[in-house]
């Protein structure tokens, strides 16, 4: 016997995040809806919040919306995406070390900055 469908705040209930959040991935693509009811509300496949804990996971690596897109629609082929997943966590890890290089430079120029300041004795100069 198949689960019955999901109207949005059952969804969001059972995914821990709040309905605009659900209605959002919905309305970009990267969870579909199976049907409509009567009042026309959007109904979900119980599967759908296993696809909403996936997506959270992969947003708390900030991996951008079209890269999620591709992954979840190489899973709902069935074909296993390993590759896909590995290569957005590889993708990330190098946007980090990037962001990391950055913040120490900064650091490095905040050092210098505050080694050579001159205390004015809280007098100002015109």
């Amino acid at each position: 016997m198949e689960a019955p469908a999901l109207r949005i705040g059952q969804v969001a209930q059972a995914s821990g995040l709040p309905v605009k959040t659900v209605r959002f991935y919905s309305d970009e693509g990267l969870i579909h809806a199976v049907c409509r009811s009567e009042g026309g509300y959007r109904l979900f496949a119980p599967a759908v919040v296993a696809e909403l804990g996936l997506i959270r996971a992969l947003r708390t690596m900030d991996v951008p919306l079209p890269e999620l897109k591709r992954i979840l629609e190489v899973r709902r082929q069935g074909h296993c995406n390993c590759n896909a997943l590995k290569s957005s966590i590889e993708t990330r890890i190098q946007s980090i070390d990037q962001r990391l290089a950055e913040l120490l430079a900064m650091k490095a120029e905040l050092a210098q900055l505050l080694s050579s300041w001159q205390e004015c004795g809280g007098l100002k100069h015109p």
